[in-house]
């Protein structure tokens, strides 16, 4: 999905769930990593994680969108738009937003250095690379190998 189709996909949904247009800007940031999406108070346009489309289909991403016009359409209209008001709680669940997007910490690639000792063969995992010519194998002072990167 590129930036014209979320555009679009956003209008349809503030016309369709809210019964409001939505006249502002919609696009994807890649900077987002904790969070689906964003509403910016002082210009009215949302940013949306790209990774919640990748990751877990369309289905999430209209949840996180309702949820982002939520915000927008009460604060236009001078509601009570933050999390924690009633007239926000009552519009998501009206409108059938989610209220949290599923985490993306526990699908993030974590990349490991491995290790051998050349004598007795032992592995050694490790987050940050070293030089192996100052350190040697904890077991039998052998020399350390870097065998490569792996991604777990």
């Amino acid at each position: 999905m590129n930036q014209r189709e979320l555009q679009a996909l956003v209008e349809k949904i503030s016309i369709d769930s809210f019964g409001r247009p939505f006249r502002h800007q919609a696009t994807f940031n890649k900077r987002l990593k904790t969070t689906g999406g964003r509403y910016h108070l002082k210009t009215h346009h949302l940013d949306f994680n790209p990774q919640i489309l990748d990751v877990f289909g369309e289905e999430e991403l209209i949840g996180v969108i309702k949820h982002e016009l939520c915000h927008y359409h009460l604060h236009l209209t001078g509601r009570g738009y933050r999390h924690r008001d009633k007239d926000f709680k009552e519009l998501l669940q009206a409108v059938g937003g989610t209220r949290y997007v599923q985490s993306l910490r526990s699908i993030q690639v974590k990349k490991v250095w491995q290790y051998r000792c050349g004598a007795c063969g032992k592995l050694y995992i490790r987050q940050r690379r070293f030089d192996t010519s100052k350190y040697v194998c904890g077991e039998c002072s052998g020399r350390l190998h870097l065998i490569g990167q792996e991604e777990i």
